[in-house]
């Protein structure tokens, strides 16, 4: 740019002006907006990547202000749609870049079209559910993706590279036991970890998007920023498992998964999001719901959501049908609120 805006990362030898005008071509998708997604969208937003598309589910809370960089105090008072409030700071950011924030959850009937516009994928979501998810999408549509975690102060990240080295599924073969894993909720987290995991899923992103593949790492590295302490597990691409059914055997389970009414408890907070089974391309009309609702309970709403409070549990709609139930981590009693109150 004339104005020099990129002008000490030109000067960086491993991009220059020729790696720049690259980034300014490319495409990412950031999958989630908590922490570490926020992170990741404001340094390639910096950085000059063209296009940013940010997708997330979630609304802006108080708790997320200590590490979530994106979101101020008027978001969390407002209750906005994270990826909704993303776009705007991102917007003001960097007025050149084409930036998308997207209200949604990443799913088995939105993932492909998401995956498939962008040239990396980011991994900034909060459970294993959905890492496999977007790897099925990813080595399915052959997009590179970089897996990205942080709790507490440890974090940990790889870069997959389809055909080239072993996918999630050859390190992980099944989730983790979620019951005895620490999670936001029970560990906490700061922010120097999730900055410290951003960084280096940013740079390997730099090097894909400026068509430096071959400079990525190819191990799964894990660190603590309060203890110091940082171990890698090498992952050449003679450790990609021969039976693995994602990358060697191409059955992508994760995608195939039947639609279904889905319920889940949310890192970091007593709350369940509840999806419906009938969603796909629902678009409420809030105003006929909201007249309804307020004869139960307290009701508002605003463009993107509906926010409903009634039996000491408070209910966040949008439009899609999704919803999060703040006030019980229990996935019997949100189900039963939100047919209750919602029956969709």
């Amino acid at each position: 740019m004339a104005n020099g805006r990129y002008s000490r990362q030109e000067l960086f030898a491993g991009i220059g002006p020729e790696g720049q005008a690259r980034l300014a071509q490319g495409r990412a998708l950031v999958a989630g907006c908590g922490a570490l997604g926020c992170a990741l969208a404001d340094m390639l937003v910096r950085a000059g990547v063209g296009t940013v598309r940010v997708v997330d589910r979630d609304f802006v809370e108080w708790s997320n202000l200590n590490r979530q960089i994106l979101f101020d105090e008027a978001d969390a008072r407002e209750r906005r749609p994270k990826a909704r409030a993303a776009e705007a700071r991102l917007r003001a950011i960097n007025t050149a870049a084409r930036i998308e924030g997207v209200i949604a959850d990443v799913s088995p009937d939105t993932v492909e079209p998401l995956v498939e516009a962008a040239d990396v994928v980011l991994d900034a979501t909060d459970n294993f559910e959905t890492r496999y998810l977007l790897n099925d999408a990813c080595v399915k549509r052959g997009k590179p993706w970089i897996y990205g975690a942080a709790v507490g102060g440890h974090g940990a990240t790889m870069t997959v590279l389809p055909g080239e080295t072993p996918c999630l599924r050859c390190v992980f073969e099944e989730p983790p036991d979620a019951t005895g894993a620490p999670t936001c909720e029970t560990a906490g987290v700061i922010l120097p970890i999730i900055l410290t995991v951003a960084a280096a899923q940013a740079a390997e992103a730099l090097k894909l998007l400026t068509g430096q593949a071959a400079l990525c790492r190819r191990n799964l590295w894990q660190m603590d920023v309060w203890t110091g302490q940082q171990a890698t597990l090498a992952l050449p691409a003679e450790r990609r498992r021969p039976d693995c059914p994602c990358c060697q055997l191409r059955r992508f389970e994760f995608l195939a998964a039947e639609r279904a009414s889905f319920a889940a408890a949310l890192c970091g907070r007593q709350a369940v999001q509840i999806r419906p089974a009938q969603a796909s391309g629902l678009t409420l009309d809030f105003a006929p719901l909201a007249e309804r609702l307020a004869r139960a309970g307290a009701t508002r709403y605003n463009a993107d959501l509906l926010i409903f409070a009634a039996d000491g549990l408070d209910a966040t709609l949008f439009r899609d049908g999704r919803a999060i139930i703040k006030g019980t981590s229990s996935l019997a009693e949100a189900r039963s609120f939100y047919a209750k109150y919602f029956g969709l």
